[in-house]
């Protein structure tokens, strides 16, 4: 493996991906060898929104700096030294207020990272994207590669799909190493309030079903997202190349909802109602109209935003990281939901 680096620098740190990363970082607890050829002398510096806790990098031993990707002179100084090093930019925003953020967050704000970390020589940047890009699956049983096309779907989609086109522009230019990560929706411990609300309306029978539930969804466990991405750091041949990191195998939403029941009923002792909230799938289709409707307008909505997306595929193949990048994604939906909610309960966090 090579790079070698003596530094990472990981913008986003505050956030949930962040978080994870930085601790897996510091604790080498990793299901793969990925950081056989990092040194134990290895530095963090953590990028983080000013305001947020950063209690636990601190503890972990990180470097921690308050900034915006937004600014161009924040990125500056936080890659500011770092020649050599590594970055891995986990910054964006997924639901924001305005439609406006996810260019000026997403895009240009990338852009800012990049331009800093090729200023400053570093080794490799790896970018965390997402399936948005490509959209949804033109049909049933079909699986997205790094060969799919781009169908971006709405907003979001489109400030990613400009990312990825613009660091390979500039990376390619300036001849830093960089590659792009695609990451489905993730999950485990230290999830967001918006997880734990699914748990609560699973366990209270409003979980939404649009359809027949039988839609492929691929999601990527958070320590297995952490590998796959240390794995595009450290690998060397993987620079300027494009993987899905996700769990080996899609879900069907039926499957991912009736595991957290049965999880919650048989092995945390909770009450469930053995419900869903069953919706034909002109259900997703009006949401999807008033969602565009929405953001035409330059307004976002994040539960009409899901609801859109609750009968569609968005699955993908993880063959190529396996392959090229030796990703074993060790932790799948049962193991990895058992472990969400057995962090919740263990946080007093209630389901």
């Amino acid at each position: 493996m090579s790079p070698n680096p003596d530094q990472i620098l990981i913008t986003g740190a505050g956030g949930w991906l962040g978080r994870r990363l930085v601790h897996k970082i510091a604790t080498r607890d990793f299901a793969v060898d990925v950081l056989d050829h990092l040194p134990r002398s290895a530095s963090i510096r953590c990028l983080v929104l000013p305001g947020e806790n950063t209690d636990a990098l601190r503890a972990s031993g990180a470097e921690v700096m308050e900034g915006d990707i937004r600014n161009p002179q924040h990125c500056m100084k936080f890659c500011g030294g770092a020649e050599g090093a590594i970055l891995l930019h986990a910054a964006g925003v997924i639901h924001p207020r305005r439609v406006k953020e996810f260019y000026e967050v997403n895009a240009l704000g990338t852009q800012h990272v990049v331009n800093a970390a090729i200023a400053a020589r570093m080794r490799r940047a790896v970018i965390v994207s997402s399936n948005s890009p490509m959209g949804v699956n033109p049909y049933p049983g079909h699986l997205f590669d790094e060969s799919s096309p781009y169908r971006p779907y709405m907003n979001y989609g489109r400030s990613k799909m400009q990312m990825e086109l613009k660091v390979r522009e500039i990376a390619g230019k300036d001849r830093m190493e960089a590659v792009l990560v695609r990451a489905p929706w993730f999950y485990g411990p230290g999830q967001p309030q918006r997880q734990t609300v699914f748990f609560s309306m699973i366990r209270e029978g409003r979980a939404p079903i649009v359809g027949s539930g039988n839609n492929l969804r691929s999601m990527a466990y958070i320590d297995n997202l952490c590998e796959g991405l240390l794995l595009a750091a450290l690998v060397e041949g993987a620079e300027g190349r494009t993987y899905w990191i996700a769990d080996r195998r899609p879900y069907s939403m039926n499957e991912i909802v009736d595991t957290v029941e049965r999880l919650l009923e048989q092995e945390f002792n909770l009450p469930v109602a053995h419900k869903r909230l069953r919706l034909p799938n002109i259900a997703s289709g009006v949401a999807t109209e008033a969602d565009r409707f929405l953001q035409w307008l330059g307004l976002y909505n994040q539960k009409i935003h899901v609801l859109s997306e609750m009968n569609k595929d968005i699955a993908c193949s993880v063959a190529k990281a396996e392959a090229e990048l030796g990703y074993r994604p060790t932790v799948e939906l049962e193991e990895g939901m058992r472990r969400s909610l057995a962090y919740c309960l263990e946080q007093g966090i209630q389901i």
